[in-house]
């Protein structure tokens, strides 16, 4: 995700869409697009010129995955219907697990909307710190470490 990329690598600096390219291996032109719509959101600002790139504008704290989201219009949809249509799923009926999917896609939006960019960063952080941990072992030659059993 480009918006963790540029959370974690920023530290307030303006970091360059080339760069976060590199990092997550996406298109320079898909990356610009996206910027775009989230400096027009507000969730990021943007410096011209030579060292130019982007920063959060805002803490990490608060900008939530579903503002992301919404701002690059990516929309949580579980089913091919569009609720605003007067039309179903199937012809003029809705499917049978219409209502499976919809409750599924209105946990998903709960999920998002409380799930803030900063949590995004400290969970790949712990996973980083883990893994680095891990190796360490290994390079000073103990045997990794099994979870202990439940009772």
């Amino acid at each position: 995700m480009a918006m963790a990329d540029l959370a974690r690598n920023s530290q307030g600096e303006v970091v360059s869409l080339a760069a976060i390219s590199a990092r997550q291996q996406l298109s320079l032109s898909y990356l610009e697009q996206l910027f775009s719509k989230l400096r027009r959101a507000g969730l990021v600002e943007s410096a011209r010129g030579p060292g130019g790139g982007y920063r959060l504008a805002s803490d990490v704290g608060d900008i939530t995955i579903s503002h992301i989201m919404t701002a690059v219009e990516e929309p949580v949809r579980m089913t091919r219907c569009h609720l605003e249509d007067n039309g179903g799923c199937v012809g003029d009926a809705r499917c049978l697990t219409h209502d499976l999917w919809r409750a599924l896609g209105n946990h998903i939006v709960e999920f998002l909307g409380n799930t803030t960019l900063g949590d995004v960063i400290d969970n790949a952080g712990a996973k980083k710190n883990a893994r680095d941990a891990a190796a360490r072992s290994l390079s000073d030659g103990e045997a990794p470490r099994k979870a202990a059993a439940g009772p």
